[in-house]
């Protein structure tokens, strides 16, 4: 059922042409502590997974559906109002160092009414994701998508930047993550040698991260290689522990979410240690969700660091 909060910002899109949301309560005008910020200039058009949209020149309030949006804003030093996260236990990532974000649902599932309740001037969301939710969030606030959260993250970051209007911000972001895989490709020969990532998902299953994923994208932009396996458009193949052998690589990397847990390396891999002498434990926050800029550096913090101790 849609409540009232999320009924009234419906219907004052539905009459309106400019994009505010009110929120009713009382009849007294909000304070200037309260009230969305009002855009600086002519709203700017901006093409996208649905279309094109008009939006703040400067938005202020702004809430992501997706961690790469979240991900990119913060790493062009903006603060989204609200965001979606992987799940309520996990919460913000802690890897981003954002205070004030307002977690609205998840992912999945995004809380339309606590979206609304942020008074947002700009909503991020991913068009395989929350194509069902396009029209409700664009009645609530001008609404970009990008296409798939599966598509290559650096051209998602920049269709982010132009929704922000950080654009040149968010390319000398890219540029550093580029330039920083050129210097330690160059400080260290990985010529020939394959690296995997690998993701416990639970007994049955081990997901192992192709080429074009965030991670595995990272990898081969140091210069590693990763096997041949039969991939789902680059991204990802699924294996049962049994099949464990199919993931050898020079370096392994296993996800986790706690690092320091030996126990987090899969049992198949353990009895296995004659096939795997390289694993190392990586945080699944950061090389799997962390999907962006920022995250980027961490990963690299992390290959950098595992090259200088082997």
């Amino acid at each position: 059922m849609i409540t009232r909060l999320l009924r009234r910002a419906l219907g004052a899109a539905a009459v309106s042409t400019v994009a505010v949301l009110v929120v009713a309560g009382c009849a007294a005008e909000p304070t200037s502590a309260d009230a969305a910020p009002q855009a600086s200039a002519a709203p700017r058009s901006v093409e996208h997974a649905r279309g094109s949209t008009e939006i703040p020149d400067d938005p202020q309030r702004i809430v992501t559906l997706e961690p790469l949006e979240l991900d990119t804003a913060v790493a062009v030093g903006i603060t989204p109002v609200g965001a979606a996260v992987a799940s309520n236990v996990a919460g913000i990532p802690a890897y981003l160092d954002a205070e004030g974000v307002a977690p609205v649902g998840t992912v999945p599932e995004p809380d339309l009414e606590a979206i609304a309740a942020l008074r947002p001037d700009l909503i991020l969301g991913t068009e395989a994701r929350h194509s069902k939710l396009y029209e409700q969030l664009s009645a609530i606030a001008p609404t970009v998508f990008i296409a798939s959260q599966a598509d290559p993250w650096r051209e998602n970051a920049e269709l982010i930047g132009e929704a922000l209007g950080r654009q040149d911000e968010v390319a000398a972001k890219i540029a550093s993550v580029d330039d920083r895989c050129a210097e330690i490709a160059a400080e260290y020969d990985l010529a020939g040698q394959t690296a995997q990532v690998i993701r416990p998902r639970d007994e049955t299953t081990l997901s192992l991260y192709g080429p074009v994923s965030f991670a595995g994208s990272l990898l081969e932009c140091v210069g590693f290689t990763t096997p041949e396996h039969d991939w789902a458009d680059g991204l990802q193949a699924d294996i049962s522990p049994e099949n464990i052998l199919d993931a050898r690589a020079d370096a392994v990397f296993v996800t986790a979410s706690d690092v320091t847990d030996a126990a987090a390396v899969p049992a198949a891999i353990a009895q296995n240690a004659d096939a795997f002498p390289a694993v190392t434990l990586v945080d699944t926050s950061t090389w799997v969700a962390g999907v962006g800029p920022h995250g980027a550096q961490s990963v690299l913090d992390d290959i950098e660091r595992y090259l200088a101790q082997r």
